[in-house]
């Protein structure tokens, strides 16, 4: 991916970060998700009142890009709360990282978002040892 590429999908993640639904935290974030075929879902934290029952940006940018027929991904931006204006990013939680070790390979690209545009990673870096497929 070039940076440019990359710059334009955390761009994507801070502007669906925009449509957030979280009335209890005001913590909002934002995903997008980039398919090996071009295509991009985005997503948005939904809150509920019943916080088990929250939903975070990145799960639904993957719920619906498999949804819609897709399998297979190349990267993620993420951004959210004070990651757009502060130093730290905002880091996928661990439900998160285990769906998209569900999904995607160990070079996936993670792409978070901060004040100075972003930090990557890939999904091996985040999730170093992880409990797939190969586990079972």
């Amino acid at each position: 991916m070039k940076a440019s590429d990359k710059q334009s999908l955390v761009n994507m993640a801070i502007k669906a970060a925009e449509n957030s639904y979280s009335p209890y935290s005001s913590f909002r974030v934002g995903a997008a998700l980039l398919c090996a075929d071009g295509s991009i879902f985005t997503g948005c934290n939904i809150e509920n009142a019943s916080y088990s029952a929250t939903n975070c940006a990145e799960r639904v940018a993957f719920q619906t890009a498999v949804a819609s027929g897709k399998s297979n991904f190349v990267a993620i931006a993420v951004a959210g709360g004070k990651a757009t204006v502060g130093e730290n990013p905002c880091p996928p939680c661990g439900v998160c990282r285990q769906v998209m070790c569900e999904f995607c390979k160990e070079e996936f690209i993670i792409l978070l978002a901060n004040k100075d545009g972003f930090k990557e990673y890939t999904l091996k870096q985040l999730l170093p040892l992880n409990f797939g497929a190969q586990s079972l």
